[in-house]
């Protein structure tokens, strides 16, 4: 039996999912064993956060959490829509499972997230994939152990392409990091780029209440927690959906007042939401980070408008010129997207010109990737994969040297550093990042991790930095 669309949604749902979180402890938890669930998470920040939901309504219905996929009796992939190369890679993991599931054929495996939102997709699981027992999409997430119930109970596969449009506070979370915290302040899109699938998968903007916000990240300062990151589509637009509601300015200001030590980071802007109120905000607030990642992804004004981006190189020039105005310790990155449909090399040149203006800290450089669903896929001036290569490489020349520049101006400076882990390379030194986002590595003692200490930097990589704790 198959429900390929989940039509239970019940009114009480806190309630329901109770019931439902008990039911399944008592089933998988008989005879004392504790079973293991595997989470793997792909794509960005906002899936990060909303595996840690789903890591805590796993951990209170029994399950404790391991790495590897042969001792779980419950896998879940958390999956990402963005690239082509991110769904193709979930699809050879999840047939890895085939043989896996055949051996323990109690073991129930999961699909979610934004590529899950998409009716081709989940088609070719419900026929390729047997061994698949749950698919839902972002907005579903609460309704987890209603999903599981009916599938333990009834032997059910459960397929579901349902929106939520109510946001489900006091989810149980289990955070991966214990001082280092994601907060969703909205979820959802209403911009629609031409190039981006994720209006379609994780639906309209929907932002959480300010009380609410304001109360988790209280919670997480009195719990210890010293480098909080907002996250949202497009934080920019927070509030707009809720009458009444404060906006994202005014949200930080208020994030601002709570005591404590900490630093508030956020992702990702929009350059046509991102207001002058915004960066006067930003500048006046101890705890907001200077840290601005404000995509542009193309110099070229007919690309910006082919995109449905609705600004144009100049207008964001000026937005980047302003901040640093007023923040002028502020770090800058970007996103940028190489051979949009119809890009010419008069439009490339456009885009190494603002690149070259504007003198980025980094930039996160994407080759363009067809999204089927999106408007931008169906364009006949496709690209060729050669000159896009040739093109991301040019791109890569212009702003490699700038990197490594902007950090060799940090050297013989104090900052302020969040001291994160421990390095990978050396159990004798530590890595942190500054108050702009940028990652250094100094000696010391693993108890300072989860601290605030002032580094001095000794020396600039394009990368990343090195330095000593001040004395």
């Amino acid at each position: 039996m198959e429900h390929y669309v989940l039509m239970n949604v019940v009114k009480n749902e806190d309630k329901e999912r109770g019931i439902a979180m008990e039911q399944i402890r008592s089933i998988v938890c008989a005879g004392n064993i504790t079973p293991k669930a595997c989470v793997r998470t792909y794509g960005c920040q906002q899936n990060v956060a909303d595996s840690e939901r789903i890591k805590g309504m796993l951990s209170q219905m029994g399950y404790d959490f391991t790495e590897q996929t042969e001792e779980a009796d419950l896998i879940l992939f958390n999956t990402c829509a963005v690239r082509e190369h991110a769904e193709l890679k979930v699809y050879g993991n999840v047939g890895a499972l085939k043989s896996l599931k055949a051996a323990k054929p109690e073991m129930l495996i999961i699909m979610c997230g934004c590529m899950m939102q998409q009716e081709t997709v989940q088609n070719q699981i419900r026929e390729k994939y047997a061994h698949v027992d749950i698919v839902f999409g972002p907005s579903m997430i609460p309704q987890l152990p209603m999903m599981m119930a009916q599938v333990l109970t009834e032997r059910s596969r459960v397929f579901t392409r349902l929106e939520l449009p109510e946001i489900a506070e006091d989810l149980p979370i289990v955070r991966d990091d214990a001082h280092k915290a994601w907060v969703s302040v909205m979820y959802g899109c209403n911009n629609f780029c031409t190039y981006c699938i994720v209006p379609y998968v994780r639906g309209r903007e929907r932002s959480r209440s300010s009380a609410e916000i304001i109360k988790e990240i209280e919670e997480l300062v009195a719990s210890g927690y010293r480098d909080i990151t907002l996250l949202g589509q497009n934080v920019n637009s927070y509030g707009k959906d809720l009458e009444g509601e404060m906006d994202f300015a005014d949200l930080l200001a208020a994030i601002d007042r709570i005591e404590g030590n900490f630093w508030i980071r956020f992702t990702t802007s929009h350059p046509k939401d991102c207001s002058i109120k915004l960066l006067d905000t930003m500048a006046s607030c101890k705890k907001v980070c200077h840290q601005l990642q404000l995509p542009f992804q193309s110099g070229s004004n007919k690309i910006l408008k082919d995109m449905n981006r609705h600004y144009t190189a100049e207008s964001y020039y000026d937005l980047i010129k302003y901040a640093r105005k007023v923040m002028p310790d502020v770090v800058v990155t970007s996103d940028v997207i190489v051979g949009f449909p119809g890009e010419t090399e008069e439009d490339f040149q456009a885009t190494l010109d603002l690149v070259n203006k504007v003198q980025f800290d980094n930039l996160y450089t994407f080759l363009y990737s067809k999204r089927t669903g999106t408007k931008a896929a169906l364009a006949e001036n496709q690209v060729e994969e050669s000159v896009k290569k040739e093109r991301f490489n040019r791109l890569l020349a212009l702003q490699h040297p700038v990197c490594l520049a902007k950090n060799q101006e940090m050297e013989g400076k104090d900052y302020p550093v969040y001291v994160e882990s421990v390095s990978k390379n050396d159990s004798k030194v530590l890595s942190g990042k500054t108050m702009g986002g940028k990652t250094v590595d100094f000696p010391g003692s693993a108890d300072l991790i989860g601290q605030f200490c002032t580094v001095t930097v000794t020396k600039a990589k394009s990368w990343s930095l090195e330095g000593k704790i001040k004395e």
